[in-house]
């Protein structure tokens, strides 16, 4: 990759993760980013830094392993790396990875609550029902084998009592997934409070998830295989 290829994906990711500071979907050191890049490394976000405070030098290049490549002094990647690369290694497709706590999502994900219902039109085409994975302690190994049997169907999951996960072909779909997650949480919320959000018919439900294509829609999505037969 060239070196100016390379500053462009910093300052990116640098970019997503002031946006995700900006909208309050992190507060102090929460969330972390990671892009994988065209020869195999990653570029990471550092632990224990506030993503408002993000900048390219800060950033941690590391192997398929975890270990650093480059990094300043002091610096290392996020103690939820090993979530990241679980996406990796189970999804070729996989380019980018976002975990962040969007307060609404995150409701729901401390309520055990999915967002399971089909019932916004730009949802059912994007992402489909949003599962809550199991508990898992954060920085362990629980996290990665807890999200393993959804990751496979599933570009955005809910992380029970933690937050939320979203993974796309590049940085800007991963960061997009976060963004129409949130969202989707909000207006179900409301949904909820005005007596329950009403669901689309499984006609109009099939027609939109055949709209990926036509749209252009990166990823996987746990109802097109059935909708699709």
């Amino acid at each position: 990759m060239s070196i100016v290829k390379l500053e462009e994906v910093k300052e990116a990711i640098c970019d997503v993760c002031h946006k995700m500071w900006q909208l309050g979907w992190v507060a102090a050191n929460d969330g972390n980013v990671s892009v994988k890049l065209a020869d195999g490394t990653f570029l990471a976000t550092p632990t224990g830094i506030s993503k408002s405070f993000i900048t390219p030098e800060k950033l941690v290049r590391i192997d398929g392993d975890g270990k650093i490549l480059e990094a300043n002094e002091g610096y290392r990647p996020s103690s939820e790396i090993k979530m990241h690369m679980r996406c990796y290694q189970d999804r070729e497709d996989v380019g980018a990875v976002l975990h962040a706590h969007p307060p609404t999502a995150t409701g729901f994900a401390v309520a055990h609550i999915p967002l399971d219902r089909y019932d916004m039109i730009e949802t059912v085409v994007s992402l489909g029902s949003i599962p809550v994975t199991p508990y898992g302690t954060p920085s362990t190994y629980e996290v990665p084998e807890a999200i393993a049997p959804y990751i496979q169907e599933h570009d955005a999951v809910l992380l029970e009592n933690h937050g939320a996960l979203t993974v796309g072909t590049d940085l800007i779909d991963a960061y997009y997934k976060m963004e129409t997650l949130e969202l989707f949480a909000k207006i179900n919320l409301v949904a909820y409070q005005l007596g329950g959000p009403k669901e689309i018919s499984l006609d109009n439900i099939q027609k939109l998830i055949g709209l990926r294509s036509f749209y252009g829609v990166k990823g996987r999505h746990p109802g097109y295989k059935h909708y699709q037969d």
